[in-house]
C-alpha cells in the first residue's frame, strides 16, 4: 500500500485526489492508498442528507470561515477542521474482505486500538456506525464514518476528533443523530495531542487491522 499524509489541505483538493486515485483503483491500475490529512473548516452532506440538520445559512457560513460539500459517501452531515485526523483509505476490498459490514467495523477498530494507547475506551453503539467513548447514557462520538464503494472499491472514510475545535459541530446535528454530543482527545485527556504523534499510531493501527505494510509515505502539500 501507499501511503499519503497531506497536512492541511483544503477539502476540493484532497477529493481531487481521492478521485483521481479511486478511479485508478476501480480500473485495476493504481495501489491500495491510505490518505491522512486534515481539512479547514468545512461540512459535507452524504447521499440523502436531511438539509434540516444543517442550522447555518450560507452568510454565517461565511462568517465563520466554512465552506460546504455534497458528496457521494453514505451518511448524513459532518464537519470537517483543523485538529481533526481525516483518513481516505481507496481499498480494492477484493485484496482484503468483499463485505462492508467488515469494512466499517475494521475501520472502527483503528480507532478504538489508537483510543486503547490513551487508556480511554472506544466502543460501538449499535446501528451507528463510528467510534464513541464515555459511560451508558452520556456516549459521545469521537469519530464518525461515512464511505463510498463501486466494485467492492472503497474511498471517503473516517474523521477522528484529535484537537477539534468542537463549536462548529454546534452548527449541525452531526450524523443526523440529536440525543449524542460529540467529544476530542483533547477534550477527554485535557491537553492537546501532537498531530504527528496520532497519525503514527494510526498508521500502526491500520497496519494491524488491515495486515498491510506501507511501502512508501508521500508528503504532499
Amino acid at each position: 500500500m501507499q501511503l499519503f499524509e497531506l497536512g492541511l489541505t483544503p477539502y476540493q483538493q484532497a477529493w481531487d485526489l481521492q478521485r483521481e486515485i479511486f478511479h485508478g483503483v476501480v480500473a485495476g491500475e493504481g495501489d491500495d492508498t491510505l490518505i491522512l490529512v486534515e481539512h479547514p473548516h468545512v461540512y459535507t452532506f452524504g447521499r440523502g442528507a436531511d438539509m434540516a440538520n444543517f442550522l447555518l445559512s450560507d452568510e454565517k457560513l461565511h462568517e465563520i470561515g466554512a465552506e460546504k460539500f455534497e458528496i457521494e459517501r453514505g451518511g448524513d452531515v459532518t464537519y470537517h477542521g483543523p485538529g481533526q485526523l481525516v483518513g481516505y483509505p481507496i481499498l480494492n476490498l477484493a485484496h482484503f474482505k468483499e463485505d462492508l459490514g467488515w469494512y466499517l467495523r475494521a475501520l472502527e477498530d483503528t480507532i478504538i486500538q489508537v483510543l486503547a494507547i490513551y487508556d480511554i475506551a472506544g466502543f460501538r453503539i449499535p446501528g451507528r456506525t463510528g467510534v464513541w467513548t464515555g459511560d451508558t447514557n452520556l456516549e459521545e462520538k469521537i469519530c464518525a464514518i461515512g464511505v463510498h464503494t463501486s466494485r467492492w472499491c472503497t474511498m471517503h472514510g473516517f474523521a477522528f476528533n484529535v484537537n477539534t475545535d468542537l463549536s462548529y459541530f454546534e452548527h449541525i446535528i452531526p450524523c443526523g443523530i440529536s440525543d449524542r454530543g460529540v467529544t476530542s482527545l483533547e477534550k477527554i485527556l485535557g491537553r492537546r495531542i501532537p498531530m504527528n504523534e496520532v497519525i503514527s499510531r494510526y498508521v500502526e493501527a491500520f497496519e494491524s487491522v488491515f495486515f498491510v505494510n506501507f511501502e512508501e509515505t508521500i508528503f504532499q502539500k
